[in-house]
């Protein structure tokens, strides 16, 4: 532990698994405070007993971020708890594989509430005392696929695509106060969400999981699957002291697969 976060007090959705879940492990081992948020209290009593925190640095709550008043009380708990904010990580997300021409409006609707909305509520609930303290970090988990066009994803890419284009909009308005909104876009990441994935891809294109595999790694230069450690590490620059030069940025972990 290098105590990057010391004092530091941190909301991170999406934090009962995967990638969420490693942000808040590396979060915890810089010595932040934690709110965890997701929708299932058991799994959200899972990632806390992993971390071995002191009760007095983390809390969590159960919820859905596609609901805007629930986000904006999740704040206010945490403000009650620990006094301010000064990292969020909009991590929260849903992923689903269909043709263009089979998704429904409902499920564009689907992921833009989760994927989309969800980081809207909780940046709108957080980031006026971020601005009235001068201080703040925004990081938003973002995806490779907000950055170019995929086949059989488009409602999904749709849906990154917005998150990247609010982090340099966000990024411009929030940096006369000293709050610095970023992105990070990962690749191909080995989560269980790859795993739904996979499975809805090949659903989706006739190709077997093996198949959407190696045509995937077929892309990446580096020829591996990224871990989730990997993007909880790039969490941590951009929640500390470390990057405070930069905003408004998108940066790929994708084993050079976007350039």
């Amino acid at each position: 532990m290098t105590d990057r976060l010391k004092q530091a007090v941190a909301i991170i959705t999406g934090a009962s698994r995967g990638i969420g879940r490693a942000i808040a492990q590396a979060y915890a081992q810089e010595g932040a405070s934690l709110c965890l948020v997701a929708r299932n209290p058991a799994s959200l009593d899972e990632t806390v007993a992993e971390l071995g925190l002191p009760a007095e640095r983390v809390m969590t709550l159960a919820l859905d971020v596609t609901d805007r008043e629930a986000c904006f009380a999740a704040v206010g708990h945490v403000h009650a708890r620990f006094g301010h904010v000064d990292i969020l990580v909009n991590n929260a997300g849903v992923y689903r594989a269909k043709s263009f021409l089979d998704y429904t409006p409902q499920d564009f609707q689907d992921l833009l509430d989760v994927n989309l909305f969800g980081v809207i509520h909780f940046t709108q609930a957080c980031l006026p005392q971020m601005q009235q303290r001068k201080h703040g970090r925004i990081v938003n988990i973002a995806s490779t696929a907000g950055k170019w066009g995929s086949r059989n994803q488009s409602a999904y890419n749709i849906s990154k695509h917005a998150v990247v284009g609010l982090t340099r909009c966000v990024a411009l308005e929030a940096s006369p106060f000293g709050v610095t909104v970023n992105a990070i876009c990962p690749g191909f990441v080995q989560t269980d969400m790859l795993e739904e994935l996979k499975a809805q891809v090949a659903l989706s294109s006739g190709a077997s999981a093996e198949e959407f595999v190696k045509a995937a790694l077929a892309r990446v230069p580096l020829g591996r699957m990224m871990t989730p450690q990997e993007i909880a590490g790039m969490a941590v620059y951009l929640g500390s002291q470390e990057s405070s030069g930069m905003t408004g940025q998108s940066i790929h972990i994708d084993g050079g697969m976007v350039f």
